[in-house]
């Protein structure tokens, strides 16, 4: 299986080696390591492995935290595969139909940030104009529209709200932590280039080009 962890440690020589040779020595082959922030001595980064090991993931967490000032603050399935490029795909499939563009982003992006699902809320209705196939049939919807792009939490979804045209591109998960704000980072760029990539096939096809 494919797991991600968030791993708290401390940003000095050597400590990063440590918990890569943790990770082998529990039978996990680490695929990716993201770099989440580095400020006051201690670094935050998200893991991905492959995981065929005998104990569950708990145990994984227990045997990093090990690694001394080392703090494991999550362990999540991931469907999020390093080096398939699927942030590029997407591009590519809105550029190729960018009246699609929002539905594609909807449908694509919660695998993007290790994420479970994602719909796009009217921003004025709070109705639901979209959901990915793993989005519940009852949203919350109306409460899921700040003003800006936004993480939080309610009840035991971790959410992220980004305003874009009219609707919100929400994205949700339950298993893992709360979005860091380099996530939201990510979906924040997303949505602008998406945005930017639809109105110009708009303006493609309304001057016939």
């Amino acid at each position: 299986m494919l797991l991600r962890l968030r791993v708290s440690l401390p940003d000095r020589p050597g400590v990063l080696g440590q918990v890569a040779r943790a990770f082998g020595v529990m039978g996990a082959d680490i695929l990716q390591v993201t770099v989440l922030e580095r400020q006051a001595g201690r670094a935050v980064d998200d893991f991905t492995v492959s995981w065929s090991g005998l104990f569950e993931p708990e145990e994984l967490r227990e045997r990093i935290s090990v690694v001394p000032g080392t703090r494991v603050e999550a362990v999540w399935p991931t469907r999020e595969v390093p080096g398939t490029s699927p942030d590029y795909d997407l591009l590519g499939h809105v550029a190729g139909e960018p009246e699609r563009a929002y539905v594609t982003l909807v449908d694509a992006v919660s695998d993007l940030v290790s994420a479970e699902w994602a719909v796009a809320v009217d921003s004025a209705s709070g109705s639901v104009t979209h959901g990915s196939w793993q989005a519940p049939e009852l949203v919350p919807a109306a409460s899921l529209t700040p003003l800006r792009a936004s993480a939080f939490t309610e009840g035991d979804l971790h959410l992220a709200s980004v305003p874009m045209d009219g609707v919100h591109l929400v994205v949700a998960r339950s298993q893992g932590p709360a979005f860091h704000r380099a996530e939201l980072d990510k979906i924040v760029r997303l949505v602008g280039i998406v945005s930017v990539l639809a109105q110009a096939g708009v303006a493609r096809t309304t001057h016939g080009v």
